[in-house]
């Protein structure tokens, strides 16, 4: 397998060990260098650190707890969770999405929608749809981001604006227990697979737009995860380890496959 050479990769360049170790505040910036119609844009995050913990951390998505168990009765809570429709820009309760009973659905939580490897993701769901759809399987991609910014992505790839949501608050993503943070996000051995797959990401992000970046920037540090439900049964999880490291799809159609639908 040919090897992607520096130059084609994101390159991230940090401030010095002193400015890091002194401040109460990080500076990075990534330069988004991997695909061409990235190249030469930038933007930068500032990351405050408080000096002490709040008691709430422990419930915080930077500390995420460990991912729901099929069967663990997490379809009752996620249901709960109100997001905003791209086609419409309304909130939405997960739980009307599908029925709540024997209904089927893949629920793909993406990164955020300004994230090249999300749109390798979002335009490999919308490619699986068909099959989804002759399963009867209801599909439900979910990102970070506002609905506007959920629009960059569905008429830019594009992707089917009734299957898209955006998820501002992160909420879904907390509840799941999803990694979050700089490491997961830039440094995670699992991101190495994303090389492999560099061609279908050149081809996802042909009409990409760093525009599709949420405003709220420390939102990027986000990853995302797949889960299978039968109506509020949960059959399939799985958490992203690092960016790009996404669930096999391979795993989920089987699930969707050997569970008869209703």
């Amino acid at each position: 397998m040919a090897v992607t050479t520096a130059a084609s990769l994101p390159r991230l360049s940090l401030p010095p060990p002193a400015t890091r170790s002194t401040g109460t505040s990080s500076r990075f910036r990534l330069k988004l260098a991997s695909v061409p119609s990235c190249r030469g844009l930038s933007f930068s995050l500032r990351l405050h650190r408080s000096p002490v913990v709040p008691a709430a951390a422990a419930s915080s998505p930077s500390v995420p707890t460990s991912s729901p168990e099929p069967g663990s009765g997490i379809g009752d809570a996620l249901g709960g969770v109100a997001i905003f429709s791209a086609a419409t820009g309304k909130p939405v309760l997960i739980r009307d999405l599908w029925d709540q009973n024997e209904g089927m659905a893949v629920v793909a939580l993406l990164r955020h929608f300004g994230c090249p490897c999300c749109w390798e993701l979002a335009l490999t769901l919308k490619e699986t749809k068909e099959r989804f759809d002759a399963a009867g399987v209801k599909l439900i991609a979910v990102g970070v981001g506002t609905p506007d910014k959920a629009r960059i992505l569905a008429e830019r790839l594009p992707f089917p604006l009734n299957c898209l949501y955006a998820d501002p608050e992160r909420k879904a993503y907390d509840l799941l227990g999803l990694y979050f943070g700089l490491g997961r996000t830039f440094f995670n051995p699992a991101s190495v697979k994303v090389f492999s797959r560099f061609d279908s990401l050149k081809e996802a992000t042909k009409n990409y737009t760093i525009e599709a970046t949420p405003d709220d920037r420390p939102s990027v540090l986000q990853q995302g995860g797949m889960f299978v439900f039968k109506g509020k049964e949960l059959l399939y999880a799985r958490k992203d380890e690092g960016t790009g490291d996404h669930a096999p799809l391979d795993d989920v159609l089987n699930i969707c496959c050997k569970v008869p639908v209703a």
